[in-house]
């Protein structure tokens, strides 16, 4: 038995580090979250955690009226980081919540799917949003620091940058 123990204790280290390290390409460790890359991104709110699930914004429903630039109509999903938030009756967002916001056109067809996505230290600035917009076939139309989505989003600062209603 001590040559069994030896090995695995050999082995143990090498073993964290291949798990660690892989969690760690998809951004943080210890949450299993995204790294800040719109196909991560991607990949996580439509295959790894799919945002259909998650609840929708308080207060909206489906296909609510919505307004350019997003869409005539739209579908808002919050990460259950959000959800908590909420329900603590928090002033924010935290640190790895995401928000899904489905864009549609007046005749109800899906045009785009656009994301927020809150990580500490990517752009103090633009309130530590990564943003992202995608098309309905999944190809990336902006990500990252989007100049527009920050411009337009500093207007609504004192509710953490959100136009979609109070977070409260």
């Amino acid at each position: 038995m001590p040559k069994l123990s030896r090995i695995i204790h050999c082995l143990l280290p090498l073993a964290l580090l291949v798990l660690l390290g892989a969690c760690a390409k998809g951004g943080s460790v210890s949450e299993g979250l995204p790294a800040a890359d719109g196909q991560a991104v991607i990949d996580y709110v439509t295959r790894t955690n799919p945002y259909q699930g998650w609840a929708l914004w308080p207060g909206k429903g489906k296909l609510y009226k919505g307004q350019h630039p997003h869409g005539a109509f739209l579908t808002t999903y919050i990460s259950a980081e959000v959800a908590q938030a909420f329900a603590a009756k928090s002033t924010s967002v935290p640190v790895g919540g995401l928000i899904v916001k489905e864009n549609y056109t007046p005749d109800k067809q899906l045009a785009a799917t656009t994301v927020i996505y809150r990580i500490k230290g990517y752009n103090p600035e633009g309130g530590d949003w990564f943003w992202l917009k995608y098309a309905p076939d999944g190809s990336i139309e902006q990500e990252g620091k989007v100049e527009g989505c920050i411009n337009c989003h500093a207007a609504v600062q004192a509710n953490d940058w959100l136009f979609t209603g109070p977070i409260k």
